[in-house]
């Protein structure tokens, strides 16, 4: 079916349907659940030919575990999330007998544009609140993994109806179209500059929207911060999927003294998890050589501009005559604001390292001259410098003495803020961005409109009713 066709058949089948029951929904996520389990190890091969080579033992945890495990949490709260939400009536209409709430309703077909970088897990994380919620879905997959696109079109007729679940690949003309399509609800994830170009897309349609975008999610090393266990743990997320993660330590900000160790500690870290690349089956490639080549081109101008590059290669291997598209990471010291590394979401294994004198107020200061990012990392012990900190950064989120970490957890909201997404998803918080909180009002029996005088003809008990909401 085209796109316009599969809409208007899953809206039409939704409102057939209505109200969605909580075993129907149930059901949906425990087909989810298998459609991924039952074609793991095939999925495992198509992101590993998608990428040019990518860790299975990594998409078993990014993409395989990571997304049943969304679908799985649904499941055990679904029941609590969809009880009736009572609310406050004002005095006297409660001792009237009249009563609130809110309930919480499907909003219908959304539309779910996905990214390339963890191409199931960026699915089906959205698809377990979207279908908790009692809704259907359409997805548009990333042109840039086109054979486990093509596998989740080929293996979800299997597990679904097309009125309930349907997979759409192609390029910018088809995700133009889809974006255009006047869905429900609509969550996009991907760079900030396309994010605009959908907003603007479901704005005629008044659509609304979640976008999970990126930017350059800092790290701040605190004065008495652990720099071995702070190095390692940074080292693992930059170098997870190669560093093409949207939440992945962007750049690090570390005290004037603590520079020489910080990059000391990277080096061992990586060298001790990743002792060579070319051949290492842990370590992912660079998606395409157009993203390779940007990457290189970024590397060149710090350099060009001043920047002292460190390449961490344990192995002493020879990237620049392999076809592979692994790629080190490349420790940039001395970057300065006008080198592309410092501008730009980096989405790769490079990792600007700088440094603040004096007080962490230098470091929360070179924070808030950026955009507000996806993801902030705090690393030390002093609980006020922590709870500075939190206090004068804004960001998605915050993970602390670690990075990436807060993604994980499914009773955490995921989102961003400003150019780094709006609105937010996972666990009850998804459940409500793909619901309609419907509001409803009981009345009491009694005539509440004369006793509260607020019918015709006006008096006293009118301006009491006046006195009273004024208070």
């Amino acid at each position: 079916m085209t796109l316009q066709a599969t809409l208007l058949a899953q809206r039409a089948a939704f409102h057939t349907e209505l109200p969605v029951t909580l075993e129907v929904r149930k059901d949906r996520l425990k087909r989810a659940a298998a459609m991924i389990a039952d074609n793991a190890d095939a999925f495992c091969d198509a992101l590993s030919e998608d990428f040019g080579h990518r860790s299975r033992e990594q998409s078993m945890l990014t993409d395989i575990a990571s997304s049943i495990a969304p679908i799985k949490h649904a499941l055990r709260a679904l029941d609590g999330w969809t009880k009736r939400d009572k609310r406050a009536v004002q005095f006297p209409l409660g001792l009237l007998g009249a009563r609130a709430w809110v309930e919480y309703q499907p909003k219908g077909v959304v539309g779910v544009i996905a990214p390339w970088n963890f191409p199931v897990n960026l699915v089906m994380g959205p698809i377990a609140g979207i279908f908790a919620a009692g809704n259907r879905a359409m997805v548009k997959t990333s042109e840039f993994t086109p054979r486990t696109a093509a596998l989740f079109e080929t293996v979800c007729v299997k597990y679904f109806a097309a009125e309930e679940l349907a997979f759409f690949s192609g390029g910018p003309d088809v995700g133009k179209a889809f974006s255009e399509l006047p869905f429900d609800h609509l969550i996009f994830t991907g760079a900030t500059g396309i994010g605009r170009h959908i907003l603007h897309a479901a704005a005629d349609n008044l659509t609304p929207v979640t976008l999970e975008l990126g930017g350059k999610s800092p790290v701040i090393i605190g004065k008495d911060a652990d720099i071995a266990r702070a190095t390692e743990r940074v080292a693992i997320g930059k170098m997870l999927n190669a560093g093409q993660i949207c939440l992945a330590p962007d750049y690090m900000l570390v005290p004037q003294a603590q520079e020489q160790a910080v990059v000391d500690g990277l080096k061992a870290a990586v060298s001790a998890m990743y002792p060579t690349l070319l051949a290492n089956p842990d370590y992912t490639a660079i998606i395409n050589d157009r993203h390779h080549q940007r990457l290189a081109d970024w590397v060149a101008d710090a350099r060009a501009k001043g920047a002292t590059v460190e390449v961490v290669n344990p192995g002493g291997e020879d990237f620049a005559g392999s076809n592979a598209r692994k790629m080190p990471l490349h420790i940039v010291r001395d970057a300065t604001d006008d080198m592309i590394v410092m501008q730009e979401e980096i989405f790769g294994p490079i990792l600007p390292v700088r440094s603040y004198v004096g007080d962490v107020d230098s470091a929360i200061d070179a924070v808030n001259r950026r955009d507000r990012p996806l993801g902030l990392y705090y690393f030390g012990p002093d609980e006020t410098e922590r709870r500075r900190v939190l206090d004068r950064t804004i960001s998605g989120g915050v993970t602390i003495d670690d990075v990436v970490f807060h993604v994980s957890m499914e009773d955490l909201p995921f989102g961003g803020v400003g150019p780094s997404g709006m609105g937010s998803y996972h666990g009850f918080d998804g459940f409500k961005t793909f619901s309609h909180a419907k509001a409803v009002f009981k009345q009491a029996k009694l005539d509440v409109a004369k006793l509260a005088g607020l019918k015709p003809p006006y008096g006293k008990a009118t301006m009491a009713s006046v006195r009273r909401q004024m208070k």
